[in-house]
């Protein structure tokens, strides 16, 4: 199971939002490629990169974060937030960026999706990001009425890079993640899974990876110490 370190970026800073609550931000740095460093000199292989700005507005905004990331960690980054559009998508991916995370386009225009998909095959993620099983989308600041493993039924049988799975109600809180709604998705699907939101200890990274998760994105708990990146990615190796 791989295991990506988050990098949220928000006005430039590192930073994490507790259930997705833009008014609940905690900033842990305003060095977003020295964090990337940090992660790669303790074993990171990939990181896992938001644009909160982008997610808001509809177009990446921390681009020259996303430069300077890229430019120090030198292993493969994923991006999403606010990527709208088949321009945006190549200049991304000319970039450096090894994938990119699509999600509230994914479920508002399906078919455009599933021709990016065709288009850049293997190098689009798609994003669900859930409230109660429910699709949340512009940077979680709506909630649909439509069913997170219903959209990935529908959308895996393009050929996506993975599903990034989040489950927006434990996102932040530190107080582990939904592992039923985590192997339900898992179980549904043929495409890769990864986990995301909770993620507190070795103990939840050993739960995911035994109900066969692919991956699974950790933030907060990285920065509070709560979890180590090297006893994460133990916990994954040893499962």
């Amino acid at each position: 199971m791989r295991i990506w370190p988050a990098i949220d970026l928000r006005g430039g800073n590192c930073v994490r939002l507790q259930q997705g609550d833009y008014g609940r931000e905690i900033v842990f740095g305003g060095d977003p490629a020295a964090m990337a460093r940090h992660w790669v000199e303790q074993g990171g292989q990939c990181i896992h990169l938001v644009d909160l700005d982008g997610a808001r507005r509809g177009e990446p905004a921390n681009l020259a974060a996303v430069e300077a990331i890229l430019a120090a960690a030198r292993v493969p980054c994923e991006l999403g937030g606010g990527i709208r559009g088949e321009e945006t998508i190549r200049r991304l991916l000319d970039m450096g960026l090894a994938q990119l995370v699509i999600g509230t386009l994914a479920l508002r225009e399906p078919d455009w999706f599933g021709r990016m998909c065709r288009t850049f095959p293997g190098k689009l993620v798609l994003g669900i990001d859930a409230r109660a099983g429910r699709v949340a989308t512009d940077g979680w600041l709506k909630t649909s009425d439509v069913d997170a493993i219903e959209l990935a039924r529908r959308m895996a049988r393009e050929p996506l890079a993975a599903i990034n799975y989040t489950d927006i109600d434990t996102d932040g809180m530190l107080a582990g993640p939904n592992l039923d709604a985590m192997a339900r998705m898992k179980e549904a699907v043929a495409a890769p899974v990864v986990a995301s939101g909770g993620i507190t200890t070795a103990e939840d990274v050993a739960r995911l990876a035994a109900r066969g998760l692919d991956g699974c994105i950790i933030g907060r708990a990285l920065y509070e110490g709560t979890l180590t990146l090297p006893a994460a990615l133990a916990a994954a190796g040893a499962s």
